[in-house]
């Protein structure tokens, strides 16, 4: 089993805090020094109070799940003797209520574009059934509860 942290921090600043009307422009830190900065979604609380520039949880829940298929796609590939020369993805996920005053991601759209090299080629089968493999393999994707699944182009 491994483990894996991340520091969030956040200050209250000079906002009065008990009136609702704060900041919610955070940091997150990793153990390999990234530094990043993140905020609520502009879609859940005013734009005066978060910052649209940042990372926010829903923008990175969707890029988890999306860059954990991608490196397992590319483990997977590279294994088969296909060589990737690129591999971007436009994945977007879908929220909907699950009861009266709550949302949960119901859906994960990956939407990747891969361009292979080489003289090898992999037809569409193969593709499949290396996305199906790298589903079937990322730890992000077995630890959700919404549907994951893959468009073709």
């Amino acid at each position: 089993m491994s483990t894996h942290a991340a520091t969030v921090s956040w200050q209250r600043g000079d906002a009065a805090f008990v009136d609702n009307r704060y900041s919610r422009a955070h940091r997150w830190r990793f153990d390999g020094g990234a530094d990043i900065a993140a905020a609520a979604s502009p879609d859940v609380v005013p734009a005066a109070l978060t910052d649209a520039r940042a990372v926010d949880p829903e923008e990175a829940f969707v890029a988890s799940i999306a860059s954990c298929h991608m490196l397992w796609f590319l483990s997977l590939a590279a294994q088969g003797g296909w060589r990737v020369d690129a591999y971007d993805d436009d994945a977007v996920g879908h929220m909907a209520p699950i009861r009266p005053g709550r949302l949960a991601f119901r859906e994960v759209v990956l939407r990747p574009r891969i361009a292979f090299g080489g003289e090898r080629q992999p037809d569409a089968a193969a593709i499949a059934a290396l996305h199906d493999d790298a589903h079937d393999r990322c730890f992000i994707a077995n630890s959700v509860r919404c549907d994951v699944r893959v468009e073709q182009p």
